[in-house]
C-alpha cells in the first residue's frame, strides 16, 4: 500500500465508529515448532477498554506487540481500519504506527529530558526530520501538552527532567505521551505491574478516563484480575497462546479462571 494511502486511511479514521482493529490467524514462534500465538482470532470496533489476562508466558505481551509491530508475526493479519499491518514496510508501517499510542511497563521515557519534552515526544511521527531534530513544536501541538500534564496532575513538573521522577509520575507521563500521539488505538503492556495497588488503581482511573474522554479504544495486558474487572469493559483470557474467554467482566467465573490459568487453591 502507498504511503499516500495509509495516511489518507488513518486520517480519515478519526471518528470512533469507524476505528477498527481485526486479528485474524495470527501466529507467532519464537523458536520453529513453537507457537507462542496460536492462530489468534480478535475483534475491537469503535472504543471500549479491553484487558488481556492470563499466566506468564502465554503470549498476552507478544500480541501487543504483534498488533504494532514491536514483534514481528510469524503469520496472520492484522487490520488497523482496514490497513493489514503485517503486510507494511518503511514510511508506510512508520505512517500506520504514529496511529497505535504504547505505554509500556517500564515507561520508556528519555530520561535526560524534561516531562514536557516526553511528553511532546508523541508528536514526533508527524513531523519532519528537521523538526524533529530541532524539536521545532507546533504551538497547538504545545498547548494540548500543557493541558495534558494538568490533567495527570504534573503540570508543575513540565520542566522537570524525567528521571527525577517516582514510577506512578513516569507511568502518567507515558499515558499522557501515547495520549498525544492521537492515536486510533492504545496499548498497554502491564502498565501497573512495576506499581503499588495504591498508584496501580489512579494509573488505570487515569488511563480510563484520557482515553474515554477522546473516544480512543485500549487493550491493556495485565496480571491483576480485579483490576481488570474493575475497569475494563471487555476481558479476554490466554491460555497456551489461545484465547479461551471473550466476554464481559460481569460473566467471568472461577470456572473460567480456572481454564486461564489452571488449578483451584490460589483462587
Amino acid at each position: 500500500m502507498a504511503l499516500a494511502q495509509v495516511v489518507a486511511t488513518a486520517s480519515g479514521s478519526r471518528g470512533a465508529g469507524s476505528r477498527s482493529l481485526v486479528i485474524r490467524g495470527l501466529a507467532k514462534e519464537y523458536t520453529r515448532g513453537k507457537l507462542v500465538l496460536k492462530g489468534i482470532d480478535l475483534t475491537m470496533d469503535g472504543q471500549g477498554f479491553l484487558a488481556v489476562i492470563g499466566p506468564s508466558g502465554t503470549g498476552k505481551s507478544t500480541l501487543i506487540r504483534c498488533i504494532n509491530r514491536l514483534v514481528e508475526p510469524t503469520a496472520g493479519e492484522v487490520r488497523l481500519n482496514g490497513v493489514d499491518l503485517t503486510k507494511l514496510r518503511g514510511a508506510t508501517l512508520r505512517a500506520a504506527r504514529r496511529r497505535i499510542g504504547m505505554v509500556f511497563q517500564e515507561y520508556n521515557l528519555v530520561e535526560r529530558l524534561t516531562v514536557m519534552e516526553n511528553v511532546l515526544c508523541g508528536r514526533l511521527g508527524y513531523m519532519s526530520a528537521l523538526d524533529a531534530w530541532l524539536r521545532r513544536y507546533r504551538q497547538s501541538d504545545i498547548e494540548d501538552a500543557f493541558g495534558l500534564l494538568d490533567a495527570i496532575g504534573l503540570g508543575e513538573f513540565a520542566n522537570r527532567r524525567a528521571d527525577a521522577l517516582s514510577g506512578g509520575q513516569r507511568q502518567r507521563v507515558g499515558i499522557a505521551r501515547a495520549v498525544m500521539q492521537d492515536p486510533d488505538l492504545i496499548l498497554a503492556d502491564e502498565p501497573t505491574s512495576s506499581l503499588d495497588p495504591k498508584t496501580a488503581v489512579e494509573i488505570m482511573e487515569l488511563l480510563t478516563g484520557l482515553a474515554g474522554r477522546r473516544s480512543i479504544p485500549v487493550i491493556v495486558n495485565i496480571h491483576n484480575v480485579e483490576l481488570a474487572k474493575r475497569f475494563c469493559t471487555r476481558i479476554v483470557g490466554m491460555s497456551g497462546g489461545a484465547i479461551v474467554f471473550d466476554g464481559p467482566p460481569g460473566a467471568l467465573r472461577d470456572e473460567h479462571l480456572k481454564q486461564i490459568y489452571g488449578g483451584e487453591s490460589w483462587l
